[in-house]
């Protein structure tokens, strides 16, 4: 693998890993939510929603810098997929599949519910700059609401999803870099083997030239 695709595999790796490590510090709130048997109490719910909305109040500067992140990821995605290799197209287009999902779900369901949960109006839904009100049962547009247990636990589950897709980027990858490494052994391998013959071709044939001499 060149340098330069070295650099670019580390950068998406570190990308991928710093949201893993997001998702990570939120585990401890969503893990109540999904991952008892017992029913999540009333403390737990309103811990999850001042925790979030702490996070959609921080400083601007926060936002930015995952933003940042996620553009510096795709970046790396997109130079390393550029005149691709066999490698490249397998595994770093798999990857970026994952990857997009990964956005996807972000900006569908995290960045939506935390405004949701941030606002506190959870039987509001913005549909494409309308604001429809309703409630549970109500049939105008045939679309149910969800309520604030089940928004809270929606986000816990999109949180749960996403860290799995960014794992299998990982897993890519790693994958990607294993199979690299192992090309290159092979061929090292090769070609000493050929330097070896070739020694050895030339070693019997000055011995059979003086062998004619004597």
């Amino acid at each position: 693998m060149p340098p330069q695709s070295d650099d670019l595999a580390l950068t998406n790796k570190l990308a991928t890993s710093f949201f893993l490590g997001i998702l990570f510090s939120l585990f401890p709130y969503d893990y109540p939510l999904l991952w008892t048997a017992s029913t999540p109490s009333e403390a737990n719910f309103q811990t999850l929603e001042a925790h979030l909305r702490f996070l959609h109040n921080s400083p601007p500067v926060i936002p930015r810098i995952l933003h940042i992140v996620i553009a510096v990821g795709l970046l790396g995605f997109f130079i390393k997929l550029y005149k691709p290799s066999e490698s490249n197209m397998l595994f770093d287009g798999a990857s970026l599949v994952l990857y997009m999902c990964g956005f996807v779900v972000y900006m569908v369901n995290i960045v939506k519910g935390v405004r949701v949960v941030s606002g506190g109006k959870y039987d509001v839904e913005l549909v494409e700059g309308e604001v429809t009100v309703g409630a549970r049962g109500v049939t105008g547009g045939e679309e149910k609401l969800l309520g604030r247990d089940d928004s809270l636990k929606v986000l816990a589950a999109s949180n749960t999803i996403l860290a799995l897709v960014l794992v299998g980027v990982l897993v890519l990858q790693t994958g990607q870099w294993y199979a690299e490494r192992k090309q290159t052994q092979e061929i090292e391998q090769i070609r000493k083997d050929k330097t070896a013959a070739n020694k050895a071709n030339g070693s019997t044939q000055r011995a059979a030239s003086a062998k004619k001499k004597a």
